[in-house]
This record gives structure tokens, C-alpha cells and sequence, in this order.
């Protein structure tokens, strides 16, 4: 096994990024920003302001969070998703969980999620993310694990897990 690498009981697995894994990056941030493909604009233009959105996010993510961890999710050793988070010294923040369509909804991102969690319960911090306001379907599963809404700040909310209420994290059911 890679060093760093993550591995769950159903083929699912993290391992730290590397630069190969950039065309994958770009692609994937493609599939998250289909509310620009509704633009009234020429196709050209589109995409030119997604690689203009993507590059923000990437400097945006390095400005705010320079010490993140980024991993790429695979399934089966294809590449599916990728996962940012930060470990702060009172929290640990995930940044960012991107799956490929074909991967969304098959419960990858809750398998990170507890594995997350897991590590919190270890040492005590709370699990923090940020979640839009009318992504019902994220929004049902971190309360389902457990997250609560502490700030409500529309388009977003931050939501936190604390392992003290959640008894030292034993699972979800």
C-alpha cells in the first residue's frame, strides 16, 4: 500500500494527490459547474470561465487553507473524486469533496466523511464544512452524521461535528 494511502473494505480508497493526477482535477472540477453551462453565452466563453473559476478555486484554496492535504478518491484504482481538508490546530476543516457524476450518491463521500470523523473522535476536535444552503441532498447526509448548522450564512452554512456529542464516534447507522 502507498504510503498515505486509505484504503476501505469496498474497493473505495484516498491517497494523497500528485501532479499526474491534474488533467483528472480539471476534468472533474468540469462536472461540478454545470450552473455555468446554463449561462446565455457562446460555448467558448463557458469554458474559458470555467478554467478562469477552476484556477480562482485552486488559489483560493491555497490562500485560505496553505497547509491542506489533498487526496484523489479512487474506486477499484480509478480515479473518482478528490478530497481536501485541513488540519487546523482546534479543527479539522474539509474543504472540498468533488466525485465524478457517475460516483455521486453511492455513499463514497460519507465514507470519507466518518473516516474523518473517526480521526477527530481520536484527538477530540470538531469536524468543520461549509455546505450552500440548497444542497438539500449534501445538507441530508451531514446531518445524518451527525453535523449541526452553527452559522447560517446564506448562499452558505457552516455546519460542525462534535465528537463529545456524538459520544466518541461509534458509526453511523
Amino acid at each position: 500500500m502507498p504510503s498515505g494511502e486509505l484504503k476501505f473494505h469496498n474497493g473505495f480508497s484516498l491517497r494523497p494527490m500528485n501532479p499526474s493526477d491534474k488533467a483528472f482535477i480539471e476534468s472533474l472540477y468540469r462536472t461540478t459547474r454545470d450552473d455555468l453551462r446554463m449561462l446565455d453565452v457562446e460555448d467558448d466563453f463557458i469554458e474559458e470561465f470555467i478554467d478562469l473559476q477552476q484556477r480562482a478555486q485552486t488559489q483560493g484554496y491555497g490562500d485560505m487553507f496553505p497547509n491542506a492535504m489533498y487526496f484523489i478518491a479512487e474506486y477499484h484504482n480509478e480515479r473518482i473524486g478528490r478530497v481536501v481538508l485541513d488540519f487546523g490546530p482546534n479543527e479539522i476543516r474539509v474543504v472540498d469533496i468533488a466525485l465524478i457524476p457517475i460516483a455521486r450518491g453511492k455513499g463514497y463521500g460519507g465514507q470519507v466523511l466518518q473516516a474523518v470523523q473517526m480521526a477527530a473522535g481520536k484527538v477530540m476536535a470538531p469536524v468543520v464544512l461549509t455546505v450552500r444552503f440548497d444542497h438539500l441532498r449534501a445538507k441530508q447526509l451531514y446531518a445524518r452524521l451527525g453535523f449541526v448548522v452553527e452559522e447560517p450564512q446564506i448562499p452558505y452554512e457552516r455546519m460542525v461535528w462534535y465528537p463529545a456529542a456524538a459520544g466518541i464516534y461509534s458509526g453511523v447507522k
